[in-house]
């Protein structure tokens, strides 16, 4: 390899499709996995690499605003961020991870009338799914087991609550469930120190969610300057006489398994990386892993270098007498939430 580290302007003047194929972006991608994720997992590196470069160009090609409006530089982390967490881009009903455009605000100015403006600019976003934040909170140890979330329908016998610091549920099917009315969604978590934790979603929960879709989803009227109400995503289904919304059912494991973390603490995430709730781990995740030729990055709107910043994570959770993982807990669609507030 001829060089040792890109700069950001070499970045920006690469084609969008050959970010993930350019040879320093390989070698670092590799470098990246078998340092954080081989020992663990057994796949190389450049197994991976070239798994997921695949993946990541199929999306590109697949998604124009992905592909034309993301920066090349936010590409490039957004690649990278794919080893970071040793997750993949594979499609499907169980996707662990995908990308996103997103318009972010990267500084501010001052209009003709003195008020504050921001500027924006649109960035690729690594985003994981319900499905793969199961599975990287078990490979860091944060739990050893989740069972597949459970749908409770109205004929069923179903009681949750908290004793003595614990939480608990009592749960019995009763077929046939003949009226179609679900009242809840729960998950089974068993932490890393053999506790067990409940994750819990009621009627008003996912009919509070597809209030907040509901009002992403509005648009503006400039015609008349005001704002026309939107409809929240079809999966929150229609609203019922009782108020609450006939959710799709695997939606609704997808949003318990998503939210059942939202209390843990933070683990590891890149640059790029937008996580459905927060994660931890011992390795901090600074400009340097990117392997840019100094630990700050240049914004490539303004050229303007912004100093490096602390990204606070906390230490690692002991993992000294192991983890085991069940991959078969998972979300039926675990990959429909760009709605979300999160």
């Amino acid at each position: 390899m001829s060089k040792i580290n890109l700069t950001v302007e070499e970045i920006n003047q690469l084609q969008p499709l050959d970010i993930a194929t350019n040879e320093f972006v390989r070698g670092k991608f590799i470098s990246i996995y078998e340092a954080m994720w081989t020992p663990s997992t057994g796949v190389s590196g450049e197994a991976a690499y070239e798994r997921e470069s695949r993946n990541f160009n199929r999306i590109l090609g697949e998604k124009e605003d992905i592909r034309k409006n993301c920066t090349r530089f936010s590409l490039f982390t957004a690649f990278l961020d794919v080893a970071i967490s040793g997750l993949s881009l594979d499609a499907g009903s169980r996707a662990q991870a995908y990308l996103l455009a997103r318009s972010i605000a990267i500084d501010s100015y001052l209009d003709q009338q003195g008020n504050k403006k921001n500027k924006y600019e649109t960035q690729c976003i690594f985003t994981i799914s319900g499905y793969g934040e199961l599975l990287h909170r078990a490979r860091v140890g944060q739990i050893r087991h989740a069972d597949n979330p459970v749908i409770v329908y109205a004929e069923d016998e179903f009681e949750y609550g908290e004793r003595n610091g614990n939480k608990f549920v009592n749960y019995t099917c009763r077929l046939p469930h003949t009226s179609g009315n679900i009242i809840a969604c729960f998950m089974k978590i068993t932490r890393a120190d053999g506790s067990v934790d409940y994750a819990v979603m009621l009627p008003e929960d996912w009919s509070r969610l597809a209030g907040y879709s509901a009002r992403q989803n509005r648009k503006w009227d400039g015609q008349n300057r005001r704002w026309i109400e939107g409809a929240p995503n079809a999966l929150y289904g229609q609203r019922g006489q009782d108020n609450t919304f006939k959710i799709d059912t695997g939606f609704l494991i997808a949003k318990c398994i998503k939210h059942a973390f939202n209390s843990y603490p933070k683990a590891r995430v890149g640059r790029a990386t937008q996580l459905e709730s927060q994660q931890v781990d011992d390795m901090e995740i600074n400009d340097d892993i990117y392997g840019l030729e100094d630990g700050s990055i240049t914004n490539p709107s303004t050229d303007e270098v912004m100093p490096k910043q602390d990204t606070g994570f906390a230490p690692a959770p002991d993992t000294s007498t192991g983890v085991t993982i069940n991959p078969e807990a998972s979300a039926d669609n675990a990959e429909g939430g760009s709605d979300d507030v999160f």
